[in-house]
């Protein structure tokens, strides 16, 4: 599925590059001094690289999915958040077992800050303080990994133990698969308590929605990237979302950029300043706080108008409606009625995500 979005992605966008008339970039093609269709055909250029050397297996980065090349494109890193599984895989021809073993130290020891990783090139992976993985990937001995001795030794053993090959035409993948513990999310998720309680507190926003919105855009994946041109740990999209929270919250011109939200305190801060909007703004007109709740959690996914519109088509009537309902009765409209069928699954997820994180809260306490 993530090849398939790409692949697609990177033909409209070569067809919309192609079929615009030549000129400078101007101030549509500026966001806050980023040159956005250098963005574009940075992705391009990408996708024409990698479609180059692995074919139909080519693959991309996603909302549950780091996928990072190296080694001119010839190796690559697979993080599948959903499935708790990292591949590794190298096509060289020459000494592919260096190769291999050269992707699968650098995927180890990947720092946690996303600045530091290009997803959109095949630049070197420079270690940094703690690796992303620390934790959520164990040694042979059982033991976390986070320095470059210990990631060595298990890429050897992986290397003597765990290698596997298939073919991709006339040449042939090699490559490793490295299960993740079974609480990997939790232990991503628990990397970021500090800022979403912070958050929380900033914006009156409750961090068990925080949470569950964090886990079920991206499963606590700061590398996340989507089909929308949405970035990070909330999902935030620069021109709807961010621009919002910059002129309604923020008082300034402009948006975030990518790069902005490729970090993790600067995307919960704005993910969460939209919720804000949502409940004290946009949907303030709902009385009972719970069925705010619900219709927030579906606006975040699809858009205030769409919340408003599932209860009345004239959406200023909308709310006297909604207030008319019980909180179950506005929750099996928003699921069942509402148009879009993502969204509609979206609240489910997240209601559930909440309620985890407020089971989890009161064991612990």
């Amino acid at each position: 599925m993530i090849r398939l979005f790409w692949l697609l992605a990177a033909a409209m966008l070569l067809g919309a590059c192609s079929s615009a008339p030549k000129k400078p970039a101007d101030d549509d093609d500026l966001v806050n001094g980023k040159d956005v269709r250098g963005f574009e055909h940075m992705i391009s250029a990408l996708a024409h690289n990698v479609n180059e050397i692995w074919g139909r297996e080519a693959l991309f980065a996603g909302k549950f999915d780091y996928v990072k090349y190296t080694d001119q494109y010839q190796s690559r890193a697979h993080i599948d958040f959903n499935g708790g599984l990292v591949q590794i895989e190298t096509v060289s021809t020459l000494e592919p077992r260096q190769h291999l073993r050269r992707a699968i130290i650098e995927t180890l020891l990947t720092p946690d800050d996303p600045a530091e990783v290009d997803l959109y090139s095949d630049r070197e992976i420079i270690p940094g303080s703690d690796p992303f993985l620390y934790g959520q990937v164990l040694d042979n001995q059982r033991q976390p990994i986070r320095f470059k001795w210990r990631a060595e030794r298990y890429a050897d053993h992986l290397l003597n133990t765990a290698l596997k090959k298939r073919t991709l035409g006339i040449r042939s993948i090699y490559y490793v698969d490295i299960p993740m513990v079974a609480n990997h999310v939790d232990r991503r998720g628990y990397k970021y308590a500090n800022l979403i309680r912070q958050a929380s507190s900033k914006y009156g926003v409750p961090e068990s929605l925080i949470y569950a919105v964090i886990k079920t855009e991206s499963s606590f994946n700061p590398y996340a990237v989507s089909s929308s041109n949405a970035y990070g740990l909330m999902q935030v999209i620069p021109a709807t979302a961010g621009r919002d929270v910059y002129v309604r919250v923020k008082g300034k011109y402009g948006q975030p950029t990518r790069e902005d939200l490729f970090n993790p305190a600067y995307n919960i801060d704005i993910g969460t300043a939209y919720l804000h909007l949502l409940q004290s703004v946009y949907l303030a007109d709902i009385q009972d706080p719970v069925s705010r709740r619900y219709s927030v959690i579906s606006a975040y996914n699809g858009g205030a108008g769409s919340v408003l519109r599932t209860f009345a088509s004239d959406r200023n009537a909308a709310p006297s409606i909604i207030n008319q309902l019980s909180p179950q009765q506005v929750y099996q409209v928003l699921t069942e009625q509402h148009p879009s069928a993502e969204s509609r699954r979206y609240l489910y997820k997240v209601s559930q995500a909440e309620r985890s994180f407020k089971m989890t809260r009161l064991r612990a306490g």
